[in-house]
């Protein structure tokens, strides 16, 4: 049997050799890095030098890094009202685009009544004059902008998003999740003032995130109460492992990300183009910015989650969008908020790739794809004929 092909990396990522050595080597430690001695010390060191690595990463001090137990509570912790710059007003509402995650739907700390949304573009881009209009003059907002969409791969304009919201007295949350180690970003160039981070979708280990502040920002409050760790902003005795592993990941995925853009575009433009040779195949936000390594398709006619089963079958692994909800069969929420009805919004199958995505990974998925269109399509015509 052949080996399978995998490509749904936008869900989780293999485990980077390097995360899984710098975990072992934590595992190997003893110490609590709340404890003075040397033991903690050695445990601090681990968890510091990972700090300095991911605000590196997004351009920000090591100081502001909040590492929490994944990208959902990263979330829920940055969604908090009260936040502020300086002698600014706090923040009363949330603001999140049509497109965001759940985690981010679901408003952190905000109460359901002081939460509006953002529509977007038929291409999957963010409605600018929307946000304008929804910003008026009421009071200030923390919008929530997405840097990159995890189901489109549609780059957000989250530096124009920013000027705007500032201009207004309000603060910009951008979930970078899909975006870290794919296109280079800077907290202070996208005009954000927290930034939010998940290690499984680069490489590091699953159950490990981070909340990165700018400068400046005040009035955050611990969504985790308890001990002071992490600077008194996040209780709970850090996983040390977990943590190293995330650091040993960014470093490795920075270190090669530019030449993996490179390459993985490449890849994904001849598996669209084979994905269209073969059928009236429609993907999604192809005339906006995306992520080098992210495709969402359908075929007019096509159920996404039989197609999903049948690519499984194949030997390809693949999505029906978002993992957090693959398991529902429903309609994306990104493509209806883009304006495209249920009979292409359920059929939309994601295809992402990844470091180790090969040119035969992407011969394997096309003729995957040509065997099981064949079968899938002539079902649906025999359906509705």
């Amino acid at each position: 049997m052949p080996e399978r092909v995998y490509l749904d990396w936008n869900a989780t990522t293999p485990l980077r050799p390097q995360a899984r050595d710098a975990m072992a080597a934590a595992w190997d430690l003893c110490g609590n890095p709340s404890s003075v001695h040397a033991e903690g010390r050695q445990a601090r060191k681990l968890i510091e030098d990972a700090r300095a690595r991911v605000a590196g990463a997004v351009g920000a001090l090591p100081r502001n890094v909040i590492f929490t137990s994944g990208g959902t509570e990263a979330n829920a912790l940055a969604l908090t009202s009260g936040l502020r710059r300086g002698s600014g007003l706090p923040v009363t509402r949330l603001v999140v685009s049509a497109i965001e995650h759940a985690s981010v739907l679901a408003g952190g700390r905000f109460l359901p009544e002081a939460m509006e949304t953002i529509g977007v573009a038929r291409s999957g881009l963010l409605d600018l004059d929307h946000l304008r209009e929804i910003l008026g003059d009421g009071p200030p907002a923390l919008v929530s902008v997405m840097l990159a969409n995890n189901e489109t791969g549609a780059v957000q304009p989250v530096a124009e998003a920013g000027e705007i919201v500032h201009a207004a007295g309000g603060l910009l949350h951008v979930d970078a999740i899909q975006a870290l180690g794919k296109i280079p970003f800077d907290i202070s160039e996208m005009n954000a003032d927290l930034v939010t981070l998940s290690a499984h979708k680069i490489g590091g280990p699953k159950g490990v995130g981070a909340v990165v502040l700018a400068e400046g920002v005040l009035g955050f409050e611990p969504l985790l109460r308890g001990g002071g760790q992490e600077l008194g902003r996040r209780a709970g005795t850090e996983n040390v492992a977990g943590i190293a592993g995330f650091g040993a990941a960014v470093k490795a995925a920075m270190g090669s990300l530019v030449s993996d853009a490179v390459r993985l575009e490449s890849l994904r433009d001849r598996l669209e183009n084979g994905l269209r040779d073969t059928t009236d195949a429609v993907v999604f936000a192809d005339g906006a910015p995306r992520l080098p390594n992210t495709t969402l398709f359908t075929v007019p006619g096509l159920k996404a989650e039989t197609a999903v089963i049948g690519f499984d079958l194949a030997g390809v692994a693949v999505s029906s969008g978002s993992a957090c909800s693959s398991g529902k069969v429903q309609p994306s929420h990104v493509l209806e908020a883009m304006g495209f009805g249920p009979e292409l919004a359920q059929g939309a199958v994601r295809l992402s790739l990844g470091w180790s995505t090969s040119d035969a990974d992407i011969d394997r998925c096309l003729e995957a794809w040509r065997k099981l269109s064949d079968t899938l399509l002539k079902g649906q015509r025999r359906n509705t004929a």
